[in-house]
This record gives C-alpha cells, sequence and structure tokens, in this order.
C-alpha cells in the first residue's frame, strides 16, 4: 500500500488548506485513514482520524476548526483545516490503520510520505 498526500503550503493565520491523500495497491479495504503532524523538536501527533464506517476523532486543537472526510470509492482521505494558527505549522503525514486482502486482514500502520503545512502570523 502506498499513500500520496499533497495540499500542503505557506497560509496566513486565519486561512485554510485542505490536504488529500490517495491509498494505492493491492487491497480490498481500510479500516482507519487519518492525519498526523510533528513539528520540529516534537513528537508526531494525531490530528484526525476516521474509520471505514465514517466515524471520526479528532485532537482538541483540531475540534470545531478542523474536518476529516473520506472517500470509500477512491480510497481518498482529506483535511480541510479552517482557522488555521501558527502552531498549526508541522509536517502533516497521512496514515492508514489496518488493511484487508480477500479474508485476510492486516493490521499495520503505513504512513505517507509527508506534507509541509506552514501558517504564519
Amino acid at each position: 500500500v502506498q499513500l500520496q498526500a499533497y495540499g500542503g503550503g505557506l497560509v496566513q493565520a486565519g486561512g485554510s488548506l485542505r490536504l488529500s491523500c490517495a491509498a494505492s495497491g493491492s487491497f480490498s479495504s481500510i479500516n482507519v485513514m487519518g492525519w498526523y503532524r510533528q513539528a520540529p523538536g516534537k513528537q508526531r501527533e494525531l490530528v484526525a482520524s476516521i474509520t471505514s464506517d465514517g466515524t471520526t476523532n479528532y485532537a482538541d486543537s483540531a475540534k470545531g476548526r478542523f474536518t476529516i472526510s473520506r472517500d470509500g470509492a477512491k480510497n481518498m482521505v482529506h483535511l480541510h483545516m479552517n482557522s488555521l494558527k501558527p502552531e498549526d505549522t508541522a509536517v502533516y503525514y497521512c496514515n492508514v490503520f489496518g488493511i484487508r486482502t480477500g479474508t485476510t486482514y492486516y493490521s499495520m500502520n503505513i504512513w505517507g510520505q509527508g506534507t509541509e503545512v506552514t501558517v504564519s502570523s
């Protein structure tokens, strides 16, 4: 499984960005898709995730500002980020947890290459 993330960039505080990630490879379904971020000098942290049945989970810092969505048919996940703050500056990583190929489920963690988001004050 390969993940291709895109949509990062430079934006002013208060602005918006939309990150997208496409999963490709040999699988029939994906369990959880999500976004993590890692700021310089900090640990990677969960931003938001969404399960195959649409259940979402957000970090407290993302609640009310970010929205995660998923296109199951295209195996894509999007992160709509509004009211961006300088503290949102980080490299954002797409993540997949759990894939199914036929009748076999693989409990594996897969990471994309990361896309950089910079929010200027």
